[in-house]
C-alpha cells in the first residue's frame, strides 16, 4: 500500500489542504506507471457544473419516493411484507450489480454519452414501475436501480478529471444535489399522490420528468472533448489492495444505513403512530438537513492530516439519530431526525471524497468508484432486506437496533482504515 508522496521540501508536515493534496496528485505518478493523458480544459465549466447538479438530483428520487407510499402500494397490489422488503432491496442490489458495467460502457461510448443514455433509461424505469401492476413495479425498480448504479460510478471520475483542483468542494456540491433530490421526493410524493386523486402511480411516475430535464441540459456535454476518450487505461491491483477494500466496505456499510432510512424510516415512524404524510415529512426534513454536512464535511475533513476523526464524528451522529428515531419519545423526534440527517450527509459525502483522495488520477478514481459502489452497494442491499426480514419475523420494529449497531460499528472500523492519508497501490496500463 503506497503512501502519498512527501511535499517538495521533503518536510514531514502533513498535507493540510485539499489544494496541496491535489497538487501532489498531479506530480506523484509512480515510475512504472504511464502518465495519463490530460483532459482538455473545460470550455464552459458552469454548464458542466449545472449538468452535474441536475444529473445528481435524479440519483435518489427513484429510491426515496417509494418509502412514504410503501404501505399504500403494498395494500393496492396485495404485496406481502417479504415482497415489500424485496421491493426496497432490489434497486439497491442493482446499484451494485450493474456498477461494473459503467467503465466498460464509458470506454466503448464515452462517459458523457453513457450518462445521457442512462438518464433516459432511468426515466423509462420510473414510468414503468407506475404501470403494468406488480410486474411493472418490480421491473421498473430494477431498471431504475441499474441506471443509478451506472451513473453513480461515472460522476466521481468526471469530477476528478475536470475539477481536480476543487475535488472536495465539488464532491460536496454533488452530494448536496443527491440529498436535495432525495428530500424532494420523500416530502412531495405523498402530496402529489393525494393531489392526483390518491394515485400512487402518478405520485411515483412524476419523478421521470426531472430525468428528462437533466438529459436535455446534459446533451451539450456529449459533443465536446471527444479526443479525451480515445485513450483508455486499465487499472490493475484494486482487488488485492487492502485500502481499496476498506474504502469499499465503508461505502457499502454507510450506504446500507442510508438505504434503510430511504426504504423503511417512514414505515417505522408510521408504526410508532405517525400518519404517512407526517412520516414522509420527517424523512424529507432529515434528508434536507444532509445538505449542511454534505458540503461542509469533505471541506473540513481535508483540513486535517487525514479523515479518520471526521468519519468517527459523522458515524456517531448517524447512529445516535437512528436510535433516537427508533426508541426515543416522539416529542423529540424532529431533533433526532436532524441529528440523523447531519450524520448521514457527512458519511456519504466523505465516502465519495475518499474515492477521490485515495486515487492518484482520474483513471484510478473511476475504477475505485466502480469497485466501491459495485461491491459496496451489493453489501448495502442486505441492510433493507434484513430490516424487512426482521420485521416479518418479529412483527415489530424494536429489534432493528441490533442491525443499526452491527452495521454502524462495521462502517466505523472500515472508515478508520479508509480515512488514512494513503493511496491505493495499483498500476494503470494504457489499452
Amino acid at each position: 500500500m503506497s503512501r502519498p508522496p512527501s511535499p517538495p521540501n521533503d518536510s514531514l508536515e502533513p498535507v493540510r489542504h485539499l489544494d496541496d493534496l491535489e497538487e501532489l496528485l498531479i506530480d506523484a505518478e509512480a515510475d512504472d506507471e504511464p502518465v495519463p493523458l490530460q483532459a482538455p480544459a473545460v470550455v464552459r465549466p458552469w454548464l458542466l457544473l449545472l449538468g452535474l447538479v441536475l444529473v445528481a438530483l435524479n440519483l435518489r428520487p427513484a429510491l426515496s419516493s417509494m418509502a412514504p407510499l410503501l404501505s399504500e402500494v403494498s395494500e393496492s397490489l396485495g404485496l406481502s411484507a417479504a415482497q415489500a422488503g424485496l421491493l426496497t432491496t432490489l434497486p439497491v442490489l442493482c446499484l451494485g450489480l450493474f456498477a461494473p458495467l459503467a467503465p466498460l460502457l464509458a470506454r466503448r461510448f464515452g462517459t458523457e454519452r453513457v450518462v445521457l443514455g442512462i438518464l433516459l433509461v432511468l426515466g423509462g424505469g420510473i414510468v414503468l414501475r407506475s404501470c403494468l401492476g406488480e410486474t411493472g413495479l418490480f421491473a421498473g425498480s430494477i431498471l431504475a436501480g441499474a441506471s443509478i448504479g451506472v451513473i453513480g460510478v461515472l460522476l466521481p471520475g468526471i469530477i476528478k478529471r475536470d475539477f481536480a483542483g476543487h475535488a472536495g468542494t465539488m464532491t460536496g456540491v454533488y452530494t448536496m444535489a443527491l440529498c436535495l433530490g432525495a428530500a424532494l421526493a420523500a416530502g412531495a410524493t405523498v402530496p402529489l399522490s393525494d393531489y392526483f386523486s390518491n394515485s400512487w402511480a402518478i405520485g411515483l411516475g412524476v419523478w421521470a420528468l426531472p430525468a428528462v430535464v437533466a438529459a436535455i441540459f446534459w446533451l451539450p456535454q456529449t459533443s465536446k472533448r471527444q479526443g479525451a476518450h480515445h485513450v483508455a487505461y486499465r487499472v490493475r491491483g484494486l482487488l488485492r489492495d487492502p485500502l481499496a477494500w476498506q474504502v469499499t466496505l465503508y461505502m457499502g456499510l454507510q450506504s446500507s444505513l442510508s438505504y434503510i432510512v430511504f426504504g423503511w424510516l417512514p414505515s417505522i415512524l408510521i408504526g410508532r403512530g405517525l400518519t404517512p404524510t407526517q412520516a414522509g415529512l420527517v424523512m424529507s426534513g432529515s434528508v434536507i438537513v444532509q445538505l449542511v454536512t454534505a458540503l461542509s464535511a469533505p471541506w473540513l475533513a481535508t483540513r486535517g492530516k487525514d479523515q479518520r476523526l471526521a468519519i468517527v464524528l459523522v458515524m456517531s451522529m448517524t447512529l445516535a439519530g437512528l436510535f433516537g428515531c427508533l426508541y426515543a419519545p416522539l416529542d423529540g423526534l424532529w431533533g433526532w431526525a436532524i441529528v440523523l440527517g447531519l450524520g448521514q450527509g457527512g458519511t456519504f459525502s466523505l465516502a465519495l471524497t475518499l474515492i477521490v483522495l485515495r486515487s492518484r488520477d482520474a483513471h484510478v478514481a473511476a475504477n475505485l468508484s466502480g469497485m466501491a459502489q459495485g461491491i459496496g452497494y451489493t453489501v448495502a442491499s442486505m441492510g433493507p432486506f434484513a430490516v424487512g426480514l426482521v420485521h416479518e419475523i418479529t412483527g415489530g420494529w424494536e429489534a432493528l437496533g441490533w442491525i443499526f449497531a452491527v452495521v454502524g460499528a462495521g462502517a466505523m472500523v472500515a472508515g478508520l482504515g479508509a480515512g488514512r492519508a494513503r493511496y491505493v497501490n495499483v498500476r494503470s496500463e494504457k489499452i
